[in-house]
């Protein structure tokens, strides 16, 4: 099954990283949490633990993404995990990775298993689809 969803993020907030013999790279290097609100065949919440290497002037960089979501898949409710990653060399995205935690999935998604994307529209609308089964 696929499914797609359109997604605002609600909170963002950063980490703070150990100052304590920090490896100073060409990147910097963030933590932070995030909340998404979900909406469409993806209809929730998540929230997020976001890494990131980025230079935010360049728009140069790589994230990756442990999201637990709680809502619905085409009118299917219950929570599950997911991971994403990503980098850009400025107005792209490549090296994409996304996967559907296993054995993560409770309510009407136990057993639920499979990847998708995270896509950007020309008019900075954010989606994020699902390719899934369900046992």
């Amino acid at each position: 099954m696929i499914t797609e969803g359109t997604f605002t993020v609600s909170g963002f907030t950063g980490v703070p990283i150990a100052e304590e013999g920090p490896i100073v790279t060409a990147l910097g290097v963030g933590i932070a949490t995030m909340e998404k609100q979900y909406a469409g065949g993806v209809e929730g919440r998540s929230t997020t633990l976001f890494t990131f290497a980025h230079d935010q002037a360049r728009g140069v960089g790589t994230y990756v993404a442990m999201e637990s979501f709680e809502g619905s898949l085409d009118g299917r409710a219950g929570t599950f995990n997911f991971v994403h990653a990503a980098s850009t060399s400025g107005t792209d995205r490549y090296a994409e990775h996304f996967l559907i935690a296993p054995s993560s999935g409770t309510g009407d998604l136990v057993g639920i298993a499979g990847s998708g994307a995270l896509v950007v529209d020309a008019d900075g609308t954010h989606r994020m689809r699902f390719d899934y089964t369900l046992e």
